[in-house]
């Protein structure tokens, strides 16, 4: 009988844990439609394509656990095929750990994030690093990105799952909340210059018979509330 993709994850010991604490029975349930899904579908190539980070999870051959944080661009994170990822590696801080670990221990875990909408992917597979591949390195590297590519990372994808939402806390980047900032500035910004206009030209109590300084305020108000939430 073919083993569900999600053993990589279920041990023995974990389904052990599953029983002794009553979620086997659901998870038993899974299995038997053959697990995780063990192949880059569209909706996860898109996914993929958004991030512009995630962490990378490797031991050493006694199982001693190292977590790196990968970012980049958006979308340095490569699909290759529906079972391969890629991304170029960079010059960084010379540690090592994750390459000298894979050099004897190549099983890996990438743990990608979506803050903004609450979703968090888990990818187990295998990896290896591959030096002096000029043609590997083109796929991989954004034109518009100034690092220096050394060497590329390939992940071959066994199982991957989807976590549910809780407990996540929304965060957004600087470049999706500017755009929102921008516009109730420059709102803002208008309306204070009308302020000054009525003020200076017209007078409070010119403004207040036309009815015109309520409706400022309450503008002016509006556009407060918007950087409140």
């Amino acid at each position: 009988m073919k083993r569900p993709t999600s053993d990589v994850a279920f041990t023995a010991a974990v389904k052990d844990a599953q029983e002794r604490r009553g979620s086997r029975q659901a998870y038993a349930k899974m299995e038997q439609r053959s697990g995780w899904q063990s192949k880059v579908t569209a909706d996860l190539a898109d996914f993929i394509a958004e991030r512009d980070s995630f962490y990378l999870g490797t031991a050493s051959a006694d199982g001693q656990p190292y977590i790196q944080h990968r970012g980049g661009p958006r979308g340095f994170l490569k699909v290759l095929d529906d079972r391969t990822l890629a991304f170029a590696d960079f010059v960084g801080n010379a540690q090592y750990i994750s390459i000298g670990n894979l050099d004897e221990n190549n099983r890996v875990f990438l743990f990608l994030m979506d803050y903004v909408n609450r979703r968090r992917i888990k990818i187990w597979g295998t990896a290896r690093v591959v030096e002096e591949d000029d043609a590997l390195l083109a796929r991989l590297i954004d034109t518009d990105y100034t690092g220096k590519p050394m060497r590329a990372f390939v992940f071959q994808v066994e199982a991957w799952d989807v976590n549910c939402p809780q407990h996540i806390k929304p965060r957004w980047t600087e470049e999706e909340i500017s755009p929102v900032v921008d516009e109730l500035r420059a709102r803002v910004d208008q309306l204070e210059a009308e302020n000054a206009r009525l003020r200076a030209g017209h007078g409070v109590e010119s403004a207040l018979s036309r009815g015109e300084l309520p409706a400022i305020r309450r503008e002016r108000q509006t556009a407060v509330d918007g950087f409140n939430h």
